[in-house]
């Protein structure tokens, strides 16, 4: 008989089917319980005994973002088997944009904890993630944080295009664009049917630079999926061929040990917010970030996004700040190409999912071809990051604007505020022939910030008066504490902190009050003295919104402000470390 292998007396780490044993008071009889059962289902012992692999399945009926799941799970299963592990895919919530009531945003850090505890209740020694739609991706990048093992992010891909007599077109940039014609009246009913038809043409993400497509991009720049993970349309062989290979690589995670905190550090976020501004990327990201950072005791810093901000350019030519859709990024090399161009600003030794370090993942991928989406720094679509960070005393926390996707005539701009004072009175008022408002007025909508809404609805994107947009106004500076979808365009501040709900200054402009905004200066002030604000901060008080049990109630007495991300207090890092610096 052979002699027995020396030990040191500890018992091995606990893996596949070992992991997480339910409580009985037995060990031995919790795994053999558990694999009596898992039998039932025509497991052998032989599998059993692999790498046991988590797929998050967020397939659902009301969720067309991710209507190729089964193909990316069969694939993933097929990638995870030629690698020796053993898939087991599982379900979780599932959010949609436009299904989601009153807002994804609300629903994002219940996902996020529906995703930690499945991870940390059931057996795996690594998993998939298989997100596409907006809140989803950041939901999972947040759970998976949390729970801290092996993870590899699996985007759903985006939609084709479509075409609208003649012009191309996709959801969702042209979806506003055409609602804002219909509302003009310069199209009518008949063709407003029509175009319906034709904005989403398949299954997938939108097809241009929102906030799915946002976090698909930064994904990849962050090292959490496999190298051109980001592009692929959903319903392409390329997309397929990524998800296999997402799950080959699990399995080598699995083995590695190599966990969520070894990525997601200090550089990887550096870079994220590199190419969050270089690709003009959706304000929703910054949000999103916030909450993932938090997750693993970093906090973003704002200061330093808007300096990088002013020294990295928008080089992706893709709507809404520029013409083209996911699907010609694809074709022109994905974001690796974005990543060659903007390597003197990236931190190359940041470690990827892959196993090495970014810098040698670009070198892996090869030099890259003559293409027309990514500009050279020599030729940027916007001088400046896509996004800056404003200040003043109506937003002592901050605020955002999307400088690249808004009328520059605006961005220096001193108007009277027409105010609203939550959604409900937008609704009733915005399209009153009676609206005292005027083409150089600006639009200010309270309450719709984390609690106000609660939960941040994208309603920043105040629509133009209907009177002012039968005179041909197409852009107003929009003001408020909400969120704006990364498919909209125009002069719209967002994320003002704190906001109204809570008693930020927000809650305390009038209509008729003097507004300044000066993104080169990086302002926007209320012109109205300390001491009146004072005063009517004392006239008419803040009642913070609260509700007597279920979710909301958790929600509204757990959530953070835009900057900290939205998230829940006590799902954020038990010690912030440092910020992104």
């Amino acid at each position: 008989m052979g002699k027995k292998p020396k030990t040191d007396g500890k018992a091995p780490p606990a893996a596949g089917m070992r992991r997480g044993l339910t409580s009985y008071g037995d060990q031995g009889f919790s795994l053999f319980l558990r694999k009596a059962f898992i039998k039932g289902a025509g497991y052998t012992d032989d599998a059993l005994a692999r790498p046991v692999i988590g797929i998050v399945n967020t397939g659902s009926a009301y969720n067309p973002c991710h209507g190729n799941m089964p193909q990316l799970i069969e694939a993933v299963k097929r990638g995870i088997m030629l690698a020796g592990g053993l898939p087991m895919d599982f379900p979780t919530i599932s959010i949609h944009e436009s299904f989601a009531a009153p807002t994804s945003m609300y629903l994002r850090n219940l996902m996020s904890m529906d995703t930690e505890e499945m991870i940390r209740a059931q057996p795996m020694d690594a998993v998939v993630l298989i997100g596409g739609c907006d809140k989803t991706v950041p939901a999972q990048l947040m759970g998976a944080a949390s729970a801290n093992i092996p993870a590899i992010q699996l985007i759903t891909g985006s939609m084709l295009t479509g075409a609208h007599r003649g012009e191309r077109v996709g959801a969702c940039t042209d979806c506003r664009r055409y609602w804002a014609r219909y509302r003009a009246e310069e199209i009518d009913d008949d063709e407003i049917a029509d175009v319906n038809n034709q904005l989403v043409a398949s299954v997938g993400t939108c097809s241009v630079m929102g906030t799915a497509s946002t976090m698909a991009c930064i994904a990849e720049a962050i090292g959490m999926t496999v190298p051109g993970g980001a592009s692929p349309p959903a319903v392409t062989a390329d997309r397929i061929r990524v998800a296999e290979e997402t799950g080959a690589r699990a399995v080598q995670l699995a083995h590695s040990g190599l966990t969520v905190d070894k990525i997601l550090t200090e550089k990887a976020f550096d870079n994220a917010l590199r190419v969050l501004l270089a690709i003009g990327g959706s304000t929703n990201a910054i949000v999103h970030l916030a909450a993932i950072a938090g997750r693993v005791g970093l906090e973003i810093d704002l200061a330093r996004l808007d300096r990088m901000g002013r020294e990295t350019p928008v080089l992706l030519d893709l709507k809404p700040s520029g013409s083209h859709y996911m699907e010609d990024l694809h074709k022109a090399g994905g974001v690796a190409t974005l990543l060659r161009e903007l390597k003197p600003l990236l931190h190359l030794d940041a470690i990827t999912v892959n196993g090495v370090t970014l810098g040698e993942q670009l070198e892996a991928q090869g030099p890259g071809f003559a293409q027309d989406v990514v500009r050279s720094f020599g030729n940027p679509i916007y001088p400046q990051g896509g996004l800056a960070v404003l200040r003043g005393n109506l937003a002592p926390g901050g605020a955002i604007i999307k400088q690249s996707a808004a009328d520059a005539r605006l961005m220096e701009h001193e108007g009277r505020a027409v105010v609203f004072d939550n959604l409900q009175d937008l609704a009733e008022r915005i399209d009153d022939e009676a609206l005292d408002v005027h083409a150089d007025d600006m639009l200010v909508l309270k309450n719709i910030g984390p609690l106000g809404a609660p939960g941040m609805p994208e309603a920043g994107y105040i629509p133009i008066p209907r009177k002012l947009a039968r005179q041909g106004v197409k852009d107003m500076v929009r003001i408020s504490d909400g969120r704006m979808s990364g498919t909209a365009f125009g002069s719209i501040v967002l994320h003002v902190t704190p906001e109204a709900a809570i008693g930020g200054p927000l809650a305390y402009v009038r209509t008729g009050d003097r507004i300044r905004l000066s993104v080169s200066k990086r302002e926007i002030s209320l012109l109205v003295s300390e001491q009146e604000l004072a005063r009517r901060a004392q006239e008419r008080p803040v009642a913070k919104p609260a509700a007597g049990r279920g979710y909301r109630k958790l929600f509204l007495e757990n959530v953070t402000q835009a900057d900290k991300g939205v998230d829940f207090e006590f799902l954020r890092a038990e010690s912030l470390q440092r910020k992104t610096t």
